[in-house]
């Protein structure tokens, strides 16, 4: 399991990292993006195209954005900064604690980055009883 886990992350292990966290439902949005919920709060989601997310060559809007919440600014601001890094935010994600990665980039972190993000974002959405009884279970609370 290990190797599987050194890969660079597929858009594939979204559904199954996801899947995985206690309490998750997945809903389909209207345009059929996938939705994964914590008790009915999303906490990672496939985004459909807005206005502020283009291409900044092209202007065309980015079909494949996916959203993924974070505990706080200070960590979301940890993602974003370095130009360099997948992970970026819009104007419209101002005063959001999430950050938006490209479906076309998640090849650029590693399989168990995307665990860590994905756990961290259902950490952030889930009730306090579960995030803590999660954390027990995994010996981090």
């Amino acid at each position: 399991m290990a190797a599987k886990r050194d890969q660079p992350a597929r858009v594939e292990d979204i559904a199954e990292l996801a899947s995985a966290m206690p309490g998750v439902a997945v809903e389909i949005g209207p345009a059929g993006n996938a939705i994964y919920q914590v008790r009915k709060k999303s906490f990672v989601f496939f985004r459909t195209p807005r206005p502020d997310a283009v291409d900044p060559d092209t202007g065309e809007r980015y079909t494949d954005v996916i959203v993924f919440w974070v505990e706080s600014e200070k960590d979301k601001l940890a993602l974003v900064q370095d130009e360099s890094s997948p992970y970026f935010t819009t104007p419209h994600f101002n005063g959001h604690r999430s950050v938006l990665l490209r479906a076309s980039r998640i090849g650029e972190i590693s399989r168990d980055e995307l665990a860590e993000l994905i756990q961290d974002a259902w950490l952030a959405r889930a009730p306090v009883r579960l995030a803590r009884t999660w954390l027990a279970d995994h010996g981090l609370g």
